[in-house]
């Protein structure tokens, strides 16, 4: 039996991976044989690649390489040395995520090439293909006279094909934080983006766009660009030819070093990624990014614990209080992080981050030099580390750290092992780093292979500390919390805060139903929801939060992280009904399906928590109005479960009527149904506890 597997095996790589009768030209297809991609080499030894789904172009004829220090890589002719092809079809589990088990499972072509002119430079391109999606890097092996690439410009092509909807943000140097735009490819301008009021570090030198950009083609295909262990590279940005429906890789640079990357041989680049699928919530469905990152190398990491954490954050935010030990509004006390840690003590809430804690805040933020501001292990005098750490733990709750860097790396880098030794000894097993400003030194941004090292680093060292990371200000992600699964969240997006203090009115309500289409592919995101305060006029009359506060519920659900912050001030909860929410809504998840979506209008999406059984659902939509539909086909046989239901008043609106609110209680089964009606900027919550009993 196992000699007839391994030669069904064969036999499908073969059937999977074909050479035509061009020696230059290779063609591969995903397991369900709907993905296809061909490559092939030009009449001049150019190489080049197509895409199809289903027998349709989706990606024409699109040329790979690189300029180099000394100039173009290929500069003359290729040939192929040789190819090879393999398969994979394996399920690895996550220690924590949007689901238990994942399915790896995908065909490989690699292709070893060789310029046929001196100096011979030798290149191999790597193929995997999934039902999902393509992911394809280059591979610079060892050779002898070809060992460090300084590397000015990767120009690897995507060429459209029409002039699809897309769903895009300016490709930023330094920040992920503008709004989406949605327009369609050839009316992408993101250089109108370069002032912004509430964006003091933009920096775009280019009409580009940053990954994940997501994509619906004429014939209502969905596509997301993005990319897949970025590791010791620059970040990488879309350059968009409007004109001729093209994109091009255009590196985050570096004015200290004047080139985007440079290497010593051997080295991969990263996975250079298109998510595909029939429907908008197959990309959110999609395990390409993680897949295409090697296993976890840390082992055993239940020194974490997946958790909804309560903070001294949201009220610097609103003037209640500050960051600051000078004027007398300082946040970050003992006697406050007790109040914090008893109610989170009280509600299921198993965190209390605390900002403002440690000294050097008055100087951290306006100042050109910026270098040795913070140390990371000083607190003010009001604050007794020590103290709250053990009643945290008398409590069972665990202090999360908080390290702003203020944008100057090189002095974190200096006391990570004495800020990362602190915590270890106080047993604080997760940080909230934080990189405000222009990086220091000046001629780095944020998303260059310089700072993609320092966040690297971080990690790594991190790691050997038991801590896991939920960097703000951060590179984006790409899936490397598999292999470093203590990269645990990030914020990378234009989040909450904004609603607090931007001048342009803060994400508007369409805001989140794009992000669960765009960002929230790239991995886990630290949005810090349920503001229940939406208009906080005691604080700000000329801010508020752009949703209902049905919505805010649902963003627990919708928008994925292992962290989930109970963001609002606790007398905002205390009392409320729809708090009950919070305190059941589980962080770690069974497995998790995408019920409906379209980018921009709506998504909803339901969750079964691990360990327990339990169902959560929630569904936001857009400034629109609109009526669904919930079909509970999802929930296992022969189970009733006992369903909690949160949904916009009659009249809520997220503007004229935010905390109109309805809540019901009803027993669920599999195959029932729900009508639900989603104000405009509105949601609703579902939380589906399987204490029922069977039916």
């Amino acid at each position: 039996m196992k000699k007839l597997l391994n030669l069904l095996g064969l036999i499908l790589i073969l059937s999977s991976c074909t050479q035509t009768k061009n020696t230059n030209m290779f063609d591969i297809f995903s397991p369900d044989e709907q993905v296809h991609a061909s490559f092939f080499l030009t009449a001049k030894g150019r190489p080049a690649y197509k895409l199809s789904f289903k027998g349709k172009t989706i990606i024409d004829t699109s040329y790979l390489g690189f300029k180099l220090k000394e100039g173009d890589f290929p500069s003359v002719g290729m040939t192929v040395e040789n190819h090879e092809t393999s398969q994979v079809n394996e399920t690895w589990e996550m220690p924590w995520g949007e689901k238990r088990n994942v399915i790896n499972h995908y065909h490989e072509l690699i292709i070893n090439l060789k310029e046929s002119q001196p100096p011979q430079r030798k290149m191999n391109l790597i193929f995997r293909v999934y039902n999902d999606g393509i992911g394809f890097r280059y591979e610079f092996p060892e050779q002898e006279n070809f060992t460090k690439a300084i590397i000015m410009e990767e120009k690897t092509q995507f060429n459209l094909v029409g002039d699809p909807l897309v769903w895009w943000q300016p490709g930023d140097w330094d920040i992920y934080e503008h709004l989406y735009n949605t327009s369609r490819f050839s009316e992408i301008d993101a250089l109108s983006k370069r002032d912004h009021a509430d964006l003091a570090q933009t920096h775009i030198p280019e009409n580009a766009v940053n990954t994940p950009v997501t994509m619906k083609t004429n014939d209502k295909i969905y596509l997301s660009f993005h990319e897949a262990n970025l590791t010791d590279y620059s970040g990488m940005t879309l350059k968009v030819d409007t004109a001729g429906l093209s994109m091009e890789s255009c590196l985050v640079g570096s004015e200290r070093s004047g080139f985007k990357v440079k290497r010593s041989l051997p080295f991969k680049t990263p996975w250079r990624t298109i998510q595909i699928a029939e429907t908008a919530g197959g990309l959110i469905e999609s395990d390409l990014i993680v897949n295409l990152n090697e296993p976890n190398r840390l082992g055993d990491i239940s020194w974490f614990t997946p958790m909804k954490y309560a903070g001294i954050w949201w009220e610097m935010h609103l003037g209640k209080s500050t960051w600051a030990y000078e004027g007398g509004k300082h946040g970050a006390t003992t006697e406050h992080a007790k109040e914090l840690i008893d109610f989170a003590s009280e509600n299921n809430i198993g965190g209390l981050l605390v900002e403002g804690w440690n000294t050097g805040w008055e100087h951290w933020i306006g100042f050109e030099e910026r270098e040795g501001v913070f140390d990371f292990v000083t607190p003010y005098p009001d604050y007794n580390l020590e103290e709250v750490v053990r009643y945290g733990r008398e409590k069972g709750v665990e202090l999360i750290m908080h390290h702003e860097t203020s944008a100057a790396p090189r002095t974190y880098e200096q006391q990570l092992d004495t800020a990362f030794s602190l915590m270890q000894k106080l047993g604080i097993h997760s940080v909230k780093t934080g990189y405000v400003g222009k990086i220091i030194p000046k001629g780095e941004y944020h998303h260059g292979q310089w700072m993609v090292n320092h966040y690297r680093k971080v990690l790594e060292t991190a790691a050997s500390y038991k801590i896991a990371v939920n960097a703000h200000e951060p590179i984006k992600a790409t899936g490397i919390r598999r292999t470093l699964p203590n990269a645990i969240s990030r914020e990378g997006l234009r989040g909450q805060e904004f609603n607090a203090w931007a001048k342009d009115g803060g994400n508007p309500p369409e805001h989140l139903s794009i992000i669960a289409f765009t960002r929230m592919l790239a991995g886990p995101i630290d949005f810090t929801p349920g503001i229940f305060d939406i208009k906080f006029k005691e604080w700000k009359e000329m801010n508020q939060v752009n949703t209902t506060l049905a919505q805010q519920l649902a963003l627990y659900v919708v928008i994925y992280s292992p962290i989930q912050m109970a963001a609002d001030l606790i007398e905002n909860y205390r009392g409320n009904p729809a708090f009950r929410f919070i305190r059941d809504v589980g962080v770690d998840w069974e497995q998790s399906l995408v019920l409906n979506g379209e980018p921009g209008d709506y998504v909803t999406i339901a969750r079964e928590e691990k360990n327990t059984g339990n169902w959560f659902v929630g569904g936001i939509s857009d400034e629109n109005a609109r009526d669904m539909v919930i079909n509970f086909d999802f929930l296992p046989d022969g189970i009733t479960f006992e369903a909690s239901i949160y949904k916009d008043g009659a009249n809520a609106h997220w503007d004229k009527n935010p905390l109109a609110i309805s809540i019901d209680s009803r027993h669920i089964k599999k195959g029932d149904e729900l009508n639900v009606w989603l104000a405009p900027g509105g949601g609703f919550a579902i939380s589906l506890l399987a204490t029922g009993g069977s039916e």
